[in-house]
């Protein structure tokens, strides 16, 4: 293998890259992203990016300034091609860009400088698909500058602009992790802040709806007005010209200076099509990362299957993304002799004051006890079990909870001696 192409300079790509020189990798690694932009941390354009802590200087990937890679940003990959296509044994190919992009080529650090060289392909020996995943949208809205998702820098800036500007009121659709903390960061700043989610409760499909209402309670109590069970028929103009209005499917509506979409990702899967790999909600790999012979895929769109739960899976989490993009690299280096990719997932979510941490897997379908405080207060800690074993441990204001019990989750104890032990803490 002398050539390696990575398709996305995201968290995941650049912990791939940096694992492959770190392991010995010495041929050409080409780093390929539609974004103009350095490689950046995503996490914090929800929260210090939007309350002015952080600057857009204070999230680029250090991990990504020094790789000894060639850096091709604001370039759109539209294709694959593999070598030997259906016959299950070739590795390499090529990827295809989309005509006229420009190619920026440097060999030091992630500098986004863009050159008019032109490339219509790539070709490679391995390859690395890391470029994640692309905010879901409302249909009609497309062509509405105060209707916006929260996925990329440029998203963030845009709504850190308003916000500057003097934006005073905003509708978050959709209480996922993002919308809730854009609506913490924005209530931050002093701005009327209304959460429509059309769920029960905010996260019931992940945390299940007793802690979902528990979180609701937490922005309520922070001034935002969270409207559960109700969704949105359509957004229009608001009267006057200034803002928009959000006529809700209870037959209310509402009137806000900007509205933020969060309502789920699609993997960015759509470029693969017809390159032979298989697709569904993602990339499917095998158990080490694998999607075809030199071809493995880490991060947001990665969907492998998981013996500790028994299931395939496709996480979404920072932690996962530089896991998973490490575990690729090894694959692509190591061959069959790679390890299988299982780990335990993990993830945290900082809305005010209140720090939200899971280990495992958590969901509605799973048995839930709280073992520390109550769901009434703003510290608590809860044991999520399925089939007798402990799958997850969530902890609000209770990391000790969360540090301590993930050795339990990964060694997968018993849901009886899971709540035990967290009792014990």
């Amino acid at each position: 293998m002398q050539s390696i192409v990575v398709v996305g300079a995201s968290l995941a790509g650049v912990h791939a890259a940096a694992a492959l020189r770190r392991d010995g990798f010495g041929g050409s690694i080409t780093m390929v992203d539609a974004q103009p932009h350095p490689p950046y941390d995503r996490p914090p354009l929800s929260k210090e990016l939007l309350t002015g802590r952080f600057t857009p200087d204070d999230i680029g990937l250090r991990s990504a300034a020094d790789l000894d890679v060639t850096w091709r940003l604001g370039t759109e990959v539209v294709g694959l091609e593999l070598h030997g296509h259906g016959e299950g044994n070739a590795a390499g190919g090529r990827v295809l860009l989309a005509s006229g992009d420009t190619n920026s080529d440097t060999n030091s650090d992630a500098n986004g400088d863009i050159n008019s060289d032109a490339a219509d392909s790539i070709g490679f020996d391995g390859l690395v698909i890391a470029c994640g995943a692309a905010a879901r949208t409302l249909p009609g809205t497309a062509d509405r500058d105060d209707v916006q998702v929260l996925r990329t820098l440029d998203d963030a800036l845009a709504l850190r602009a308003a916000l500057d500007e003097g934006l005073s009121s905003i509708v978050v659709v959709g209480a996922g992790f993002i919308g809730l903390e854009v609506a913490a960061s924005c209530r931050q700043r002093g701005v009327d802040v209304t959460i429509v989610e059309p769920m029960a409760a905010p996260l019931g499909r992940i945390l299940g709806d007793d802690v979902g209402h528990a979180l609701a309670r937490v922005h309520r109590d922070h001034g935002v007005d969270v409207r559960l069970g109700v969704g949105v028929e359509r957004i229009d103009g608001a009267e006057g010209g200034t803002g928009c209005q959000v006529f809700l499917d209870d037959g209310s509506s509402l009137t806000a200076d900007r509205v933020v979409v969060g309502i789920g990702v699609v993997p960015n899967t759509a470029w693969l099509e017809g390159s032979g790999l298989t697709i569904d909600n993602g990339v499917v790999c095998d158990e080490t990362l694998l999607a075809a012979p030199g071809v493995v895929a880490a991060g947001d769109l990665a969907r492998w299957p998981s013996a500790r739960f028994a299931t395939m899976l496709r996480v979404e989490h920072w932690d996962h993304a530089v896991a998973s993009g490490e575990a690729a690299a090894r694959r692509l280096l190591a061959g069959s002799d790679a390890p299988a990719f299982d780990p335990v997932p993990w993830f945290w979510s900082d809305q005010y004051d209140t720090k939200v941490q899971l280990v495992g897997l958590a969901g509605a379908d799973t048995e839930a006890e709280v073992v520390s405080g109550s769901l009434d207060e703003d510290r608590f800690a809860v044991v999520y079990g399925r089939n007798g074993w402990v799958t997850g441990v969530l902890g609000v204001n209770r990391p000790r909870h969360v540090a301590l019990m993930r050795a339990r989750v990964e060694q997968g104890i018993s849901f009886d001696d899971a709540v035990a032990a967290a009792r014990d803490l």
